[in-house]
């Protein structure tokens, strides 16, 4: 794919730890209700894929207690807390490439992935990889955004400052479909699941339509992207700047992609 190669929001950059918090305050309540729903519980053993920041695994190295496991993986650990075992919060931390490497050593009880497989060149491979990582009886639950189902960051497009904002969104969806992201993948996720022989499937979705936190995201977002926005020709440095005061000022009303969680129990009858 040659300069479009790679994954487009890199964990290096200072504002990805800003998105990670925002993330975070938008998602991680509907995240835990279903991991409530699902029965995490004391002693069960968690693999979190691609966690990003540490609130997941910490959320359930707290619910599994001292008997149980929260193994959290990507492949940058930066924000995660770095390789090794952090002591306060309770979980491990391994760089891992869930598409590339063997999933680590488990059964779990647990596998989830949220904002991760749509980004994933072969999201077939990762799949496989963590339906394979988990105990017959185990559970998936797999969250991802559907920014087709939903594509502009402005629902109410009432005037200049809000078709500017879906402009920019628009340059980023660009940005990331010529990096192989499937813009909806989410909708997709039941039937993959279905189809990878996973029992008691089912889907909901959740997204906030304006929330201070969404402009928190929007701002670091297009703050990460920006160069990348001018190089393409999709805007210039006048509208980014425009934009980012718009956004500051709180006056927009700005939405998220639809979050798409679907969830399945792996077959007791399955065999490793």
């Amino acid at each position: 794919m040659g300069q479009d190669e790679g994954y487009l929001l890199d964990n290096q950059q200072s504002e990805a730890g800003t998105r990670f918090d925002a993330l975070s305050a938008l998602f991680d309540a509907s995240t835990f209700r279903h991991f409530e729903t699902l029965g995490a519980g004391e002693g069960w053993r968690c693999w979190e894929v691609g966690a990003g920041g540490p609130s997941v695994p910490a959320w359930l190295a707290g619910r599994v207690g001292s008997r149980g496991r929260v193994l959290a993986t990507d492949i940058d650990v930066t924000w995660t807390g770095g390789a090794g075992v952090e002591e306060v919060q309770g979980f491990e931390v391994l760089r891992h490439d869930v598409a590339l490497d063997e999933p680590p050593a488990g059964p779990f009880d647990l596998v989830h992935a949220r904002l991760v497989l749509v980004h994933v060149a072969d999201r077939d491979a990762a799949l496989r990889a963590m339906i394979r990582a988990l105990r017959p009886g185990g559970r998936l639950l797999i969250e991802d955004a559907d920014p087709a189902l939903q594509p502009l960051i402005c629902p109410d497009e009432y005037g200049p400052e809000q078709e500017l904002a879906n402009r920019l969104r628009d340059g980023f969806r660009q940005l990331l479909r010529r990096r192989g992201a499937d813009l909806a993948y989410g909708r997709r996720l039941p039937r993959l699941l279905r189809e990878a022989g996973l029992a008691d499937v089912e889907a909901d979705a959740y997204f906030p339509v304006t929330s201070p936190a969404c402009d928190v995201l929007e701002a670091a977002t297009v703050r990460q992207v920006r160069d990348k926005l001018t190089a393409a020709g999709l805007a210039t440095d006048e509208e980014i700047d425009r934009h980012l005061a718009n956004v500051a000022s709180g006056r927009l009303d700005l939405a998220t992609s639809p979050m798409i969680s679907a969830w399945g129990r792996r077959p007791v009858e399955d065999t490793p």
